[in-house]
């Protein structure tokens, strides 16, 4: 995962969510699921803290075909 952190891993593309204490476990799995099903993210690592807040990190894997995919919109 230090890879995951510093952005080295030449073949995974990392994104970092953050997610607040107010939302539950439904709607926080409906939108990673919706991350996971139209922009080709899955779960690399979640972190639930003491305050209740998800410190989540999606990857992908690259594509060389030159062809941009879809960004992570928040």
């Amino acid at each position: 995962m230090q890879q995951a952190e510093e952005g080295t891993d030449p073949d995974w593309e990392y994104a970092p969510l953050r997610i607040p204490a107010d939302v539950g476990r439904i709607p926080a799995a409906a939108q990673l699921s919706l991350h996971a099903e139209f922009g080709g993210w899955e779960l690399a690592q979640v972190q639930r803290f003491e305050d209740g807040t998800r410190r989540v990190v999606l990857r992908r894997r690259r594509h060389r075909t030159g062809m941009p995919l879809p960004v992570l919109s928040l």
